[in-house]
């Protein structure tokens, strides 16, 4: 949508849901896709910014609970003034803005200063964090009824807020938003008011996020267990005998890559065939892309390519050696004026299954397919197939390795080569990525290319990190194959697994036996 900064905007106040990315809405993804500003805060996933348009603005209004960083007035009159400038503008909350988000406040503003506004709803924390924990507010043997309570009031207006008396009468789950720290009031004042001190309660931290933790107990003993495990917010408190369900129907917990966060390096455009089989196992993807493909932008590169194209007859074999590369060679080929017909003659040579499965979506069965995706896995395919003599095109990106077109030339051949694409740094600096590392709160690195490997450390040191290996080193680093991992080592870093395929499945199953691993070593350490 064009904007002009006479033309008045408007606002949409969006529940993001408690955390985990999938649980946004329908509409307020479309929202987000399409807004000029985005106003966030600490409870909504940094995660959902990805689907932010290009060149939108985001704006950190987040608070947390000993420091706000906007006073809730400057961010009601924030949202006024983008809208005034002509912006569509999504305010996003994280949960649903209508329970405890303070919405009703920003929309006052908003009507006050004639600007349109939206309200869409989002999956609310009191629900959805207490089922990723296994537990359901209600059911048929336990509880007919819930009650969402805020637990953020002055200790002293505590009384005068919540009815107790009417509370502790029913037998309906409790649930307390922003309550942990005022945890041990609120038993005290529901022992006090009938709730038997054996009432089960459980405190889900972070819940629908990687770090969801969960700690159990009753209203006589969660106060001092929480301060024990210095359980700290933001939590839900669940109180009622529905806890009781969580120790058969806990789920989340059980997902192979549970309590994992990815960071996922590949371009954007090839991404969400390595985050959907992460988010569907249950790790959490953090995306940083430190690849884009564009077509060559040298005069020479591309007179390289159109020579290759015009002499297509003169050829014997034609080399692909990634999927990128199928993509822009049908892009070049469009180019050019021709299609598959002028190739007839040509056999063409792909790399591993993906790079095969890329060249059939354009109808052309591959004649060679290498099974080792590798300059060298090619080498073994097509030597006992070529003669002395013959013209060979490989056709590929800027960063490829020399050892193939060397290799063929040894035996005879004649080698001409082509960059269909290029690969660059993209011009994208993430503090956000940078803190996580420093808290240690990535967990797995994945690397799909040698140019992975080395743009991301390239724009670790753009951004001012002083030793970006050492950054790197809390996390554990997944290679695609061996000559990735070898970019990898050489750069200092430990590699801790390499896929057994080079696939992006046989990648995430290394990730899996990882986490496993881990599990299990926290399992035995324990002395569970």
């Amino acid at each position: 949508m064009e904007r002009h900064s006479s033309e008045i905007g408007i606002v949409y106040l969006v529940g993001a849901g408690p955390g985990d990315v999938g649980l946004i809405t329908v509409k307020g993804l479309n929202c987000l896709q399409e807004a000029d500003v985005v106003v966030y805060d600490r409870l909504s996933s940094p995660q959902l910014l990805r689907y932010m348009k290009q060149g939108a603005r985001k704006i950190y209004v987040g608070k947390l609970p000993d420091r706000h960083a906007m006073k809730q007035a400057d961010i009601n009159q924030l949202l006024a003034d983008l809208a005034q400038e002509g912006n569509r503008v999504v305010r996003l909350k994280g949960g649903d803005p209508c329970v405890f988000g303070r919405v009703g406040e920003e929309a006052a503003v908003l009507k006050q200063h004639g600007v349109p506004y939206e309200i869409v709803p989002g999956v609310t924390s009191a629900v959805a964090v207490p089922a990723y924990a296994g537990i359901p507010v209600t059911h048929r043997d336990y509880a007919s009824s819930f009650c969402v309570v805020t637990g953020h009031e002055n200790p002293d207006k505590l009384d005068e807020f919540i009815a107790w008396e009417q509370m502790t009468q029913s037998a309906g789950t409790l649930l307390f938003l922003m309550g942990i720290g005022k945890l041990r009031v609120i038993a005290e004042r529901l022992m006090s008011h009938g709730r038997a001190a054996d009432t089960p309660v459980a405190l889900v931290r972070w819940g629908t996020r990687v770090e969801q933790r969960t700690l159990v107990g009753t209203l006589a003993t969660i106060a001092n267990e929480a301060e024990r495990a210095r359980f700290e917010s933001p939590a839900v408190i669940v109180v009622g005998d529905v806890v009781k369900l969580r120790e058969q129907l806990a789920w989340a917990e059980e997902r192979p890559l549970f309590g994992k966060r990815v960071l996922v390096t590949r371009s954007r455009s090839q991404a969400s065939e390595l985050v959907k089989p992460i988010e569907q196992l249950g790790g959490e993807t953090y995306e940083y892309p430190v690849i884009e493909m564009r077509a060559p932008v040298s005069l020479g590169k591309q007179q390289a390519i159109h020579q290759a194209f015009i002499h297509a007859q003169q050829y014997q074999w034609l080399v692909l050696t990634s999927v990128n590369g199928v993509k822009y060679w049908f892009q070049h080929l469009q180019e050019q004026g021709q299609d598959i017909r002028q190739w007839a003659n040509v056999r063409i040579v792909t790399v591993g299954p993906k790079t095969a499965e890329a060249l059939r979506e354009y109808g052309v069965q591959p004649d060679v397919s290498a099974a080792q995706y590798s300059q060298e896995g090619v080498w073994d395919a097509i030597r006992p197939l070529i003669s002395p003599e013959e013209r060979v095109l490989l056709a590929r990106g800027d960063l490829a390795r020399p050892w193939l077109k060397e290799m063929l030339q040894q035996h005879g051949l004649l080698v001409d080569e082509v960059d269909l694409y290029e690969t660059v740094l993209p011009e994208y600096d993430d503090p956000y990525l940078v803190e996580l590392l420093e808290e240690n709160a990535i967990h797995l690195i994945t690397f799909t290319s040698s140019s992975t490997v080395t743009n991301l450390i390239a724009a670790l040191e753009r951004m001012g990190v002083p030793d970006p290996v050492a950054k790197l080193g809390g996390a554990q680093v997944v290679c695609i194959g061996e000559i990735t991992a070898r970019t990898a080592r050489d750069a200092g870093l430990q590699v801790a697994a390499v896929a057994e395929r080079s696939t992006i499945s046989s990648m995430v199953d290394e990730m899996c036996r990882l986490s496993s691993a881990d599990k299990a070593h926290i399992h035995i350490q324990g002395g569970c």
